[in-house]
């Protein structure tokens, strides 16, 4: 009988995903998101808070950097592009569940999911040389084997969580209904997600002279939930001296926000076009 369930869940979950009726996930009335694509809203979520500081420096915590980014973004975005409508997951020091993050980009119809962290390197705060630095985009891919360490400390934070077994019970891997849904989503956003990425690591190369990481896909779960083109962009190495000061920078902060507005702006361009 379970397995049973199972297959009904999966061919109704992949009806869903699939289905061109409910390609944008509105309504069936709502004719202002009938371009799935074009871009109309943008969710900014600011990563970590409250009792998720996220990783730490030798002064400053990634749940504070974060918050600051994001608050200069929306307001940054909202100054470039008045007709986008920002919504901000959090913007104050509070703690936001990480399937909550999603679920207000997909009860918005957010066409843009924007998670901003800080990376940490494995030695910490410790002094040595030739310590990581950089900026890397994450897009979600299926979990599989040998997951980087990006992933693990960022989907760590569903611990920390009430109930935790029972609100991330989808999530199991090893349930194919899972992973008929994950692979219809890869299909659907995995392009446009990819896209935004490729332009924010342009932008990122031409502002500013920090090292780029590039794009990585990996099973980030608040990626993983958000039904639209999504991607988190770990903003440096917060453990690096160096990086921790530019991070905290207002310069540092400004050219981090102006290379990602420029790069929604391309984005912007890019799909419309092709509406």
């Amino acid at each position: 009988m379970r397995n049973n369930i199972r297959g009904l869940k999966a061919i109704i979950c992949f009806a869903l995903f699939c289905s061109p009726v409910l390609t944008s996930f509105v309504n069936p009335g709502d004719t202002s998101q009938t371009k799935p694509f074009k871009v109309r809203t943008i969710v900014i979520d600011a990563g970590h808070g409250g009792k998720d500081p996220g990783a730490h420096g030798s002064y400053s915590l990634e749940k504070t950097v974060a918050l600051s980014i994001a608050k200069k973004l929306r307001d940054a975005i909202n100054d470039a592009m008045p007709s986008i409508k920002v919504i901000m997951t959090r913007d104050d020091n509070t703690f936001i569940e990480l399937n909550r993050r999603s679920e207000i980009a997909n009860e918005n119809h957010s066409n843009l999911f924007i998670s901003i962290h800080c990376n940490s390197s494995p030695e910490g705060t410790a002094s040595i040389a030739h310590k990581q630095k950089g900026i890397m985009v994450l897009v979600y891919a299926i979990h599989r084997k040998g997951e980087q360490l990006e992933a693990i400390r960022e989907n760590s934070s569903i611990y920390i969580e009430k109930n935790y077994k029972q609100t991330y019970e989808s999530y199991d891997e090893s349930d194919p209904t899972n992973l008929i849904v994950l692979n219809a989503y890869m299909q659907k956003y995995r392009k446009q997600s990819i896209l935004f990425g490729d332009l924010l690591m342009d932008q990122f190369k031409a502002t500013g002279d920090r090292e780029v990481l590039g794009v990585k896909e990996q099973g980030v779960l608040v990626l993983a939930h958000s039904a639209m083109p999504a991607v988190l962009i770990e903003t440096g190495f917060i453990n690096n001296p160096t990086e921790e000061d530019y991070l905290n920078s207002a310069t540092g902060q400004a050219e981090i926000v102006k290379s990602i507005v420029n790069a929604i702006q391309e984005y912007r361009r890019e799909v419309d076009s092709k509406q």
